[in-house]
């Protein structure tokens, strides 16, 4: 991939809380900031989503009405986005908060011209909220934020290294793709984000990657166009 002068990062809340799988693991979050100050440092400009997985994973109780489990999966990432931005604020880099709906005192709601001129000034930006709706995964809320901001590519730091042909945790013989279309993501049903978010970025051309969160220095590759992982491109 060519190096970005814009670009929408996807941190796994489940990942940033290391060996504890749940809440924050400061050390974890640290070195992600760290990695991030790299491209930071050389203006990359950089706007960034964190799932609420280390929190809360509604969907897997059946004894939760849906719009109330996605409410709440929704103020985790809130959780997140304040906390996260707090460490990077401690590792030198300006932030900004901006949320799908109103959180007064906390966060303002998103606006277009206001994001694009924190990211200008040089702030990491943080989109939390989803998309502010329930029944849309933060895949769609990155889908959706990086179509609009212009973002030049769509960055996956996952637990895994790239996408893979079926589970390679169940299935050993799991093959790897080093490059596919996006069009491949959704006919062979590989579920690197959900099929709303796939089909979105399929007809705004938006190319995405998948890598490693827990690989040292692939946050900060990635940030500088280097990809360890799995290249998806926007062509069909």
């Amino acid at each position: 991939m060519e190096k970005h002068r814009r670009v929408m990062l996807k941190l796994s809340g489940e990942a940033l809380a290391g060996e504890k799988h749940t809440g924050f693991s400061e050390e974890t979050v640290t070195a992600v900031a760290r990695e991030v100050k790299e491209a930071y440092d050389k203006g990359v400009e950089i706007a960034i989503v964190i799932g609420g997985g280390n929190f809360w994973r509604g969907r897997s109780s059946k004894a939760f009405d849906r719009v109330k489990a996605d409410q709440i999966g929704m103020l985790a990432t809130v959780m997140n986005c304040i906390y996260v931005s707090e460490i990077f604020r401690n590792n030198g880099m300006k932030t900004k908060i901006f949320s799908a709906f109103e959180i007064p005192g906390i966060a303002p709601v998103f606006e277009k011209d206001a994001v694009m001129e924190a990211l200008e000034t040089g702030h990491v930006v943080f989109f939390a909220g989803g998309t502010g709706h329930p029944y849309f995964s933060t895949d769609s809320g990155i889908a959706l934020r990086a179509i609009e901001i212009g973002a030049d590519s769509i960055l996956l730091a996952k637990a895994v290294d790239g996408v893979y042909d079926s589970d390679p945790a169940k299935n050993p013989q799991a093959k790897k793709y080093d490059c596919l279309s996006i069009r491949e993501v959704v006919e062979k049903k590989l579920q690197v984000i959900d099929l709303t978010a796939s089909i979105l970025c399929m007809e705004n051309h938006m190319p995405l990657a998948v890598f490693s969160l827990n690989k040292p220095g692939a946050i900060a590759d990635a940030l500088k166009g280097k990809i360890d992982g799995t290249i998806i491109t926007a062509d069909e």
